[in-house]
């Protein structure tokens, strides 16, 4: 039965909460958390990828649908050039690397506590919210950071072409009150 959870895959409680697999023993998996916490499972107990895939079924459509239509994702109430729009998403994830998977997870995040479904933030998935993130028009993925970052949407569009120093200036004081929030963020695992 080892096969059924290969170290380093995901094993999930019968309520979805996702750990990793350290090493599966007589029967017993041992998994850890992101965070470093260590425990044991009896391996009945646990859900594989595939099983939790199988059994939540289109439970994730119905969690990233309700995340891509957050308000975060609203068209802005400002007109904003796509182009300009494109440029600066494009060079504050180069001044910050991980800054827009930060932001697609935070309105995640956010979404899903203000819909009144906190159990599910273990089972965010980094990946599935940028695709979320991605998903939408250039103007809107501004000004969706913009928000994050405390700043005016067509004020944080508007500096798409002056310096990088600027724009490091803006992201950094937007950032400042997330500083602890993304240190954690950092650890996740990119699932």
């Amino acid at each position: 039965m080892t096969e059924r959870f290969p170290v380093g895959s995901n094993a999930y409680t019968k309520e979805g909460h996702p750990y990793t697999v350290e090493e599966v023993a007589g029967g017993i998996v041992y998994c850890s958390l992101p965070n470093g916490t260590e425990t044991d499972f009896p391996e009945s107990a646990l859900l594989s990828e595939q099983e939790w895939a199988i059994r939540s079924g289109g439970q994730d459509d119905v969690i990233y649908g309700r995340i891509k239509r957050a308000k975060a994702y609203a068209t802005p109430e400002v007109k904003l050039n796509s182009a300009a729009a494109e440029k600066v998403l494009s060079r504050a994830e180069g001044l910050s690397p991980g800054l827009l998977d930060f932001a697609a997870f935070t309105i995640g995040a956010q979404n899903l506590s203000e819909s009144g479904h906190e159990d599910q933030l273990d089972s965010l998935s980094i990946v599935k919210c940028r695709d979320v993130f991605d998903s939408h028009p250039a103007e809107v993925r501004a000004s969706a950071l913009a928000s994050i970052l405390g700043s005016k949407p067509d004020v944080f569009v508007g500096i798409a072409d002056l310096g990088d120093n600027l724009m490091r200036a803006m992201i950094d004081k937007g950032m400042a009150g997330h500083a602890a929030t993304f240190d954690e963020f950092c650890d996740r695992p990119r699932r």
